[in-house]
């Protein structure tokens, strides 16, 4: 069995390595411990990296820009 798990370090606490016995019981099992690259991720599927980077010529250009107020937001 495989099983991923995504979370922050600071979400690291026994109800996760109770959960994680739980699942596994007496089995060997091997913990990998990667950091998540973010921006790798959104870049594997072709159709959000063509938005992310025309999201970005966008911003170099100053073109097709929203602007807000903060404030506003509240």
């Amino acid at each position: 069995m495989e099983k991923v798990y995504k979370v922050k370090a600071n979400d690291l606490d026994d109800r996760f390595l109770t959960e994680l016995k739980a699942t596994f019981r007496d089995q060997e099992i091997e913990i990998i411990v990667s950091e998540i690259d973010e921006t790798s991720y959104l870049f594997k599927s072709p159709a959000n990296r063509e938005k992310l980077l025309k999201a970005v010529d966008n911003i170099k250009k100053r073109e097709n820009l929203v602007e807000f107020n903060s404030d506003d937001l509240t």
